[in-house]
């Protein structure tokens, strides 16, 4: 850590006078230095400075109630095999002890403080500082490198340098012999992590600690090999400062700090952090999940979704989502273009209003296509979070509704879509809509009438060009991916 150094009318107009909601974290997320996100035994855990950390059922609302012995700061966890490995400071960064920083390691059959086996080993030093070096032992992160299985440390902050060192992955003890090696400065919380090749060390650059003043912001570099040297877009070696921005302050959170990577499926995936301070939560460091993205391979935080009235195109052909109705004409008075006046006023043409057209539609469900965008009433959806179903690591469930009506998106039994009159809450009426790392979304069903559980496979798809339908993801496919383009007027 570093110091600081309705009507259709009225649905409008309450988006232009007051907020929308941000999918945000819901129940009480809050953490500072947050370690990666751990799955154990269906629940999501994450630890943080202190000893403590947070719980979450479903990856959505987090509450407190994570155990991890020894105090100290900035912790990281990683299963390997049937264990977990948690690597923590004791002190360092200013805390007790000034910059005389020791990591520990130790380990645990589970994560569940209720469960029986239920006990952490005695922790052990794997890396120290003198308080007089140029490096301060804190900030630890784990990489198991899925192409040697040789695990892998990174720790350090601003009093000096970052450090790499290895461990024995069976052990969590330092490799004998192991030397430290630098590889970055300027930076701090770093994470190590690999993807398509490439090693990347993230850094967290700039003050904390100081709440909505607070200038984090996480940076990076990238390597062919794990010792590196890691360099950013423009050739610049992290040993001297470089980095490419990954996520700053925006969006009403400042402050992001301690990132974390979680692979969902083949092409979604999450980045965790910590904002120094939400001023939607009264200036708190809060936990913060957002679609991971990369662009030619550089990774970069995806936007958080806000609720809202959006145009669904698909990535297949850009065709529109849109109710399966008669098309209603707009009435235009044409002139030639040869018998244009260029002094005469231009009249501006107002857009086909709802109350136009919803008489055309029939009653009851509606089913749905696809086709060009043309500004219509029935291409119009509004995307809703509903906080009381719940969520996941890629945000909450929503309600999508075309809008200024209730008349709700939802799955069939029969692996189909249609549209129902009012939205009751039901779980095949509820979405995930998740970014996936190429910018596009997939959307999936909650539940899928007639099978058990809640939907991880099917997602909107389209195998013609205007018949969408359910189908399993397939990153590699257009077919399931879609853009989602919030409407301004």
């Amino acid at each position: 850590m570093k110091t600081p150094r309705t009507s259709l009318y009225t649905l409008f107009f309450s988006f232009m006078l007051f907020p929308a909601s941000v999918f945000a974290q819901t129940g009480a997320p809050y953490i500072h230095d947050p370690s990666t996100i751990a799955e154990c035994d269906g629940k999501y855990y994450t630890f943080g400075t202190g000893g403590g950390g947070l719980i979450s059922e479903d990856g959505w609302t987090w509450h407190s109630g994570a155990e991890r012995p020894g105090g100290g700061a900035a912790p990281d966890v990683l299963r390997i095999g049937d264990r977990y490995l948690v690597i923590y400071g004791a002190t360092g960064g200013g805390l007790g002890g000034g910059h005389n920083g020791r990591i520990l390691t130790m380990w645990n059959k589970t994560l569940d403080p209720k469960s029986p086996d239920f006990k952490y080993t005695t922790a052990i030093e794997v890396a120290a500082t003198d308080g007089l070096e140029d490096c301060d032992a804190i900030d630890p992160c784990l990489l198991l490198d899925p192409t040697t299985n040789r695990l892998w440390v990174t720790f350090g902050t601003y009093f000096g340098t970052i450090r790499l060192i290895e461990l024995d992955p069976a052990t969590g003890a330092r490799v004998q012999g192991n030397k430290e090696l630098d590889v970055a400065i300027d930076c701090e919380a770093t994470d190590l992590i690999y993807r398509n090749g490439w090693y990347y060390l993230l850094g967290t650059h700039g003050t904390c600690c100081d709440g909505v003043n607070s200038t984090y912001n996480i940076v990076c570099g990238r390597s062919r090999s794990v010792t590196g040297p890691y360099v950013d877009n423009v050739d610049r070696d992290m040993r001297n400062g470089g980095g490419r921005m990954v996520i700053a302050a925006g969006d009403r959170v400042a402050g992001p700090g301690h990132f974390g990577r979680t692979v969902i499926d083949d092409g979604v995936e999450v980045m965790s952090c910590h904002y120094e301070a939400d001023f939607d939560q009264g200036g708190r460091s809060v936990l913060g999940l957002r679609p991971l993205l990369w662009t030619n391979d550089w990774p970069v935080a995806g936007e958080r979704l806000h609720e809202g009235i959006y145009v669904i195109t698909s990535e297949r052909r850009g065709y529109s989502l849109e109710l399966a109705v008669d098309f209603v004409r707009i009435q235009q008075q044409r002139q030639g273009w040869r018998n244009i006046d260029p002094n005469e006023p231009v009249p501006v043409l107002p857009d086909q209003q709802l109350g136009e057209v919803i008489g055309t539609w029939p009653q009851g469900n509606i089913s749905v296509r696809c086709s060009d965008y043309m500004m219509r009433p029935h291409q119009h959806w509004m995307i809703q979070p509903v906080p009381e179903a719940g969520g996941n690591l890629c945000g909450p469930y929503c309600k999508i509704v075309i809008e200024g009506t209730e008349r709700a998106l939802a799955a069939t039994s029969e692996l189909e879509l249609t549209t129902v009159p009012a939205f009751t809450g039901a779980d095949e009426q509820l979405w995930s809509i998740q970014q996936a790392t190429d910018g596009t979304f997939r959307l999936l069903p909650k539940w899928i009438p007639g099978r058990e559980g809640i939907n991880t496979r099917y997602v909107l798809y389209t195998p013609a060009d205007s018949s969408p339908t359910l189908a399993e993801w397939d990153f590699a496919s257009d077919n399931a991916k879609w853009n989602i383009r919030r409407l301004t007027r």
